[in-house]
């Protein structure tokens, strides 16, 4: 990890102190999460990758004043992951959120999302890029 490390945190345990083996760091361009003692896996998932963040906060998050951010991406290996009982949660998501979509910007990304359903699938048929 070359790059300058924008954010750094462990996962969290019992009244959320970092009692665990897993790591993240944040950098302008990647998001690294990092597991195990002995045998170590580190994965590295490229922010323009990254389609969807949600913020989830359990009763026992929210006592702890914690948090577990879930990503979607469009990364073959991780395809969707957390970054569970972090501190700062809505504060981290937020700046995440930012960050994807100045990758997104600067590497000129644009996500194509159909979600209406069957008026969707109309405008296809109306541009001819549907065949039914």
């Amino acid at each position: 990890m070359d790059e300058t490390i924008v954010w750094k945190d462990r996962k969290r345990i019992f009244f959320g102190l970092p009692w665990t083996f897993t790591r993240y760091a944040l950098t302008e361009e990647k998001l690294y999460i990092k597991t195990g003692v002995f045998s170590t896996r580190e994965e590295e998932v490229r922010l323009y990758r990254i389609m969807d963040v949600t913020l989830k906060r359990s009763l026992w998050e929210r006592l702890c004043g914690l948090g577990t951010i879930h990503c979607c991406s469009a990364d073959k290996s991780s395809p969707e992951f957390d970054l569970l009982h972090i501190k700062r949660s809505q504060q981290i998501k937020n700046m995440l959120s930012d960050m994807v979509e100045a990758q997104r910007d600067k590497k000129r990304i644009v996500g194509r999302e159909f979600m209406g359903g069957d008026e969707d699938m109309d405008a296809l048929d109306d541009m001819g890029g549907h065949e039914g």
